[in-house]
């Protein structure tokens, strides 16, 4: 799924990425998105979500660890922030487990805590600051 990096001068560009991306995505596949802080992390999975169904508010779980989104024809998405872990080392082994099933589409923000545990891995998103509301978000 690599892609030329794109550049996104909106959170509605961001978005749209994140749609791009939905539309070949499958029950089981995870999509795994870094960046810096405030670089549009839930903005790009946001739009996936929207593009999945999701029609009710998509927020950052950075609180709760994960939440599990209802989208069309009972497609369930999955939302993971591990940004407060500095690994899984010490978590209960089941934790991505509750999110991450064949039966749903995944993404996980701040993999890099969980990145070794985390399987079915179908694309890689790095979206980094370019300036204002400029971004650059590439895909593996």
């Amino acid at each position: 799924m690599t892609q030329p990096p794109q550049i996104s001068a909106s959170p509605d560009d961001t978005e749209h990425a994140g749609a791009e991306l939905a539309a070949r995505l499958r029950p089981g596949d995870v999509v795994l998105v870094s960046g810096e802080l405030g670089a549009g992390k839930t903005t790009f999975v946001r739009g996936a979500a929207r593009a999945l169904g999701v029609t009710g508010a998509v927020t950052s779980p950075t609180y709760t660890v994960g939440q599990v989104y209802a989208g069309a024809d009972g497609q369930e998405i999955a939302h993971i922030d591990l940004y407060r872990l500095a690994s899984l080392d010490h978590e209960d082994p089941a934790l991505l487990d509750d999110y991450l099933t064949p039966a749903r589409i995944g993404f996980v923000e701040w993999p890099a805590a969980g990145e070794t545990r985390i399987e079915h891995v179908v694309a890689r998103v790095r979206i980094e600051h370019a300036g204002g509301d400029r971004r650059v978000v590439e895909i593996d």
